[in-house]
């Protein structure tokens, strides 16, 4: 008895009929005459016979079935180069047909896909032989989903193909480990009589690798190459420095006095240039911005001075309504950025006497204030102990982008000219120095070690290290950026010449 649950797919002598209906059918076609054009001839006509195995082909591949007599149109022209006569032209033909190639491309990419999903061992799949067949597959060495330990996860880590074991025909690049900034020093200087002062600036650094630092009523060098300290000038006993300022090229050396005077010094002489007047009351800020000479001061104004020219001052700047105490020109010399110690955070143009731009979002003293050396129109500004954020512009769009709050007073900012991060050096109530990766505004590393706030602060010619100044007295130099060349590998410099030394 058959079983009832198994049903035949053809049967047998529906086969057998099939086949005999179309050995007749072939056989009376070709007796037959047929009534074909003059421009066919009977011997290129050929008759496809059809078996029972290949119509049920057919049946189910139908549609993937291309008739070969039957010719397909599409409306536009597409050659195709198994019909070409490539030696009539003299071309080679390809190496590959169009299938070929696509098969190696699609198990290129399945090794790939494997390999990624499951591991390496995955990506080759040996033959199956009559001894494996009997074994039970085992699992593949890794799993899709893995539970991991780690709270940070590295970029490579993000990637499909960030295994331990390199994957074949994918490259990968190195990954990049953080950048270590030194926690120390490499050099102390001792600067006896530097002021406790939030509106002044003391110390700048030349593009020579010369700094200077104003302690008292003397003006004071020191050769960052051989370490040579050397007295610029001394105001005497009814006179005190407020600010020194280098132009951006060259020798010469500005200082604002607390007589209200500005003086022009030839460092490499040690000879004063010219003495020029302007202000009453005391000068804390000063920039350069080529031949011009800008100086902010406690009389509310700032003074634009060319010294080619015998006046003392070309034009004079009003706007504050308390002393100015930050001032710096953009790196295209075209805009200048005062801060007061009214809150506000001026932007003035080279044609102007009157703020083109106001910000008055800081609710303390502004004198931190850095343009980006990488964005054109990008401006940082610092507040205060009642605000103690920074705040970031466009000068461009005239808008406000971003704000962190630092939680102590912001008495400087710098930007790293080799990498898009800055620095800022603080007062009330830590007394550190950050340095931030912009424009996440993570933290890369906080330095300590002023027991004063951190009131000055200039950045060395290669833009690798900075020098920081406070009330206690000393000068501190710290690597805390990478260099223009390699910006993944500590900077040596200063390794040797760790001590404490007096700057005069």
């Amino acid at each position: 008895m058959e079983d009832p649950t198994v049903t035949p797919l053809v049967n047998q002598s529906s086969l057998r009929a099939l086949n005999a209906s179309s050995s007749s059918s072939s056989s009376s076609m070709s007796s037959s005459q047929l009534n074909l054009p003059s421009t066919i001839s009977r011997s290129s006509l050929a008759l496809e016979t059809i078996t029972p195995s290949r119509q049920i082909d057919r049946m189910i591949n139908s549609n993937h079935y291309q008739s070969p007599s039957r010719t397909i149109y599409s409306d536009r022209f597409i050659p195709s180069r198994s019909g070409s006569n490539f030696a009539l032209f003299d071309i080679s033909p390809p190496a590959n047909s169009p299938a070929e190639g696509r098969e190696d491309h699609s198990s290129a990419y399945a090794t790939l896909l494997r390999t990624a999903l499951f591991g390496p061992e995955a990506g080759v799949v040996a033959p199956v032989t009559p001894e494996k067949r009997s074994l039970p597959m085992s699992p593949p060495s890794r799993n899709i989903f893995r539970y991991k330990t780690e709270t940070r996860r590295s970029m490579q880590s993000l990637s499909p193909f960030g295994f331990d074991d390199a994957v074949p025909g994918v490259s990968h690049s190195p990954v990049k480990t953080p950048r270590k900034v030194p926690r120390s020093p490499y050099k102390v200087l001792d600067a006896p009589a530097l002021q406790d002062d939030f509106y002044l600036n003391l110390v700048d650094w030349s593009s020579h690798n010369v700094l200077a630092v104003g302690l008292g009523n003397c003006v004071y060098l020191w050769n960052a190459c051989s370490s040579k300290v050397t007295k610029l000038c001394d105001l005497g006993i009814d006179d005190s420095v407020c600010s020194v300022g280098w132009a951006q090229r060259g020798t010469h050396l500005a200082v604002g006095t607390s007589n209200g005077k500005v003086q022009i010094w030839d460092a490499s002489r040690c000879r004063k240039v010219r003495s020029m007047e302007g202000h009453r009351l005391r000068v804390g800020a000063l920039a350069w911005s080529s031949s011009m000479l800008s100086s902010g001061s406690r009389d509310k104004s700032i003074l634009l001075r060319d010294i080619r020219a015998q006046e003392d001052f070309v034009s004079k700047l009003s706007g504050h309504k308390s002393e100015v105490c930050g001032l710096k020109w953009s790196y295209d010399n075209r805009e200048l950025a005062s801060g007061g110690n009214d809150n506000r955070l001026f932007v003035w143009n080279q044609h102007s006497t009157q703020p083109v731009l106001k910000y008055c979002e800081h609710t303390a003293a502004v004198k931190a204030i850095a343009w980006s050396p990488h964005l054109h129109g990008l401006l940082a500004s610092g507040g205060g102990t009642a605000d103690r954020c920074i705040r970031f512009w466009n000068t461009t769009t005239n808008s406000h982008l971003s704000c962190m709050d630092t939680g102590s007073q912001v008495c400087n900012l710098v930007w790293s000219k080799n990498v898009n991060e800055l620095v800022s050096t603080h007062g009330y109530s830590q007394n550190q120095i950050i340095v931030w990766r912009y424009p996440t505004m993570s933290k890369l590393a906080t330095l300590t070690g002023h027991s004063y706030r951190v009131l000055y602060l200039a950045i060395s010619p290669d833009g690798q290290t900075i020098v920081t100044g406070a009330g206690d007295e000393t000068l501190r130099f710290w690597n805390v950026f990478p260099s223009p060349k390699s910006q993944n590998t500590e900077s040596e410099i200063g390794a040797s010449s760790l001590g404490r030394t007096v700057i005069r």
